[in-house]
């Protein structure tokens, strides 16, 4: 086995590879929480919380963390996704110890002092205004709520600026105290780690944390998805996704997806960047691909063009999408993506954070772990059969269009009815 994996007393599991020939470590403390656990009053409080761990324990302050991890010349940071967070540092391998003490420090006893928060929550609300400010980034907020309007899934994960506004210490503490817990925990390192040196350190550091209870994916069923979303902005460009659901994690047809997604929209040979870009000139910008979860997905074709060229770039996604349900894909291309999704997955799996983001975010969803030579075994056999069958799971379905231009709502409805 590639990894070695224990679990310590209290549940948390530790998992680790050896990496030769380098001699750091990328650490990460994994939490199965993200915006997908939020209630309603609780919107952008994940997201939150991965803020808040920066900003203080009883033993260190924000600035004491931030010059204990320069001093180990190291690098510090944390994402939060919508089903995990994950605290992470990557360091030189004598330093396993001192970083995992900070870490440990920082997701067990953080402060949530009020004072902290009450500045926190202007840099978050910033962050939430560039977000908005940044058309081909918030498109996909429109998007994905559009897809999920009655599921937590379709939430922002950065909230909205009335909610995290009123955020207090009480409401991170009950967060923690339900949330950071060791039934949803998962600790993974790759690079230059003795395994049971690890283990021995984490049962050191994190062994006090509270059982707890192991966060829930419930099946996702939504039956009200939008076919439309529509917002009117004084932009340059218009900002499309064209979509529809995909295929979830863990699904046996996510390798055929990932070369079809790739075939439609992954590369400059791609059959979208081809149409649209090349040919035409319509887009700077133009790609495919899926965001998965846990008992979902959504799929979606991204560009950005002109208003007046608009229309035409829809018409070409959705004529593009219906021939490669339709006719399929061709055995020289589907052998072409293969190769090139080969070529970028080896690349990816040459740094140890890379690696450790990989086994982490399997490991937190409950997925199994793939070597690289399992993963690549995958992808070899994929057949012209199972690229057919995903592209009728997904491209049979009708579409859900979010666009954000300075163009009218009701002349978009209008004009957009044929794809329904």
């Amino acid at each position: 086995m590639f990894y070695q994996s224990t679990l310590l007393d209290n549940g948390i599991q530790v998992i680790s590879e050896q990496m030769d020939a380098v001699h750091s470590v990328s650490l990460g403390v994994w939490f199965r929480v993200g915006s997908r656990d939020e209630r309603p009053q609780q919107l952008g409080l994940s997201h939150f919380m991965e803020h808040m761990m920066f900003k203080g324990t009883p033993s260190r302050d924000a600035l004491a963390i931030s010059m204990e991890f320069d001093a180990m010349g190291a690098e510090l940071n944390a994402f939060t996704s919508k089903e995990y967070t994950c605290y992470y540092a990557r360091f030189v391998d004598e330093h396993l110890d001192k970083a995992t003490e900070v870490l440990s420090d920082m997701v067990l006893r953080s402060l949530f002092d009020q004072s902290d928060i009450d500045s926190e929550r202007e840099v978050v609300i910033e962050e939430i205004a560039r977000s908005e400010d940044t058309p081909d980034d918030h498109i996909y907020d429109l998007f994905t709520q559009a897809m999920f309007p009655t599921h937590q899934l379709g939430s922002p994960i950065l909230g909205t600026r009335q909610i995290v506004g009123g955020f207090t210490h009480q409401d991170c503490v009950a967060y923690h105290q339900r949330h950071y817990a060791a039934a949803n925990c998962v600790v993974v390192a790759c690079g230059n780690v003795d395994h049971d040196l690890l283990v021995r350190t984490c049962a050191g550091y994190l062994g006090s944390m509270p059982v707890g209870q192991h966060n829930p994916r419930d099946l996702v069923i939504e039956p009200a998805r939008l076919n439309f979303s529509f917002m009117e902005k004084d932009t340059e460009q218009a900002h499309l996704l064209f979509g529809m659901p995909g295929i979830a994690l863990g699904d046996d047809d996510r390798f055929a997806a990932t070369l079809l997604e790739i075939a439609l929209g992954g590369g400059m040979s791609s059959r979208l960047f081809q149409e649209i870009r090349e040919k035409r000139g319509l887009a700077y910008a133009v790609h495919a691909g899926s965001i998965p979860y846990l008992n979902a997905s959504q799929f979606s074709v991204y560009a950005g063009t002109r208003p007046t060229n608009l229309s035409e770039v829809i018409g070409i996604i959705d004529h593009e999408l219906r021939i490669a349900m339709e006719k399929g894909l061709t055995e020289e291309e589907l052998n072409r993506v293969r190769e090139y999704t080969i070529g970028l997955t080896v690349l990816g799996m040459e740094s140890t954070r890379s690696r450790m983001t990989r086994l982490g975010k399997n490991a937190v969803s409950d997925l199994p772990l793939f070597s690289l030579d399992e993963i690549l075994d995958r992808y070899r056999t994929v057949t012209l059969a199972d690229t057919q069958r995903v592209a009728d799971r997904i491209l049979s379905q009708k579409p859900t269009l979010a666009i954000i231009s300075p163009l009218k709502t009701d002349a978009l409805e209008q004009e957009f009815s044929y794809l329904l």
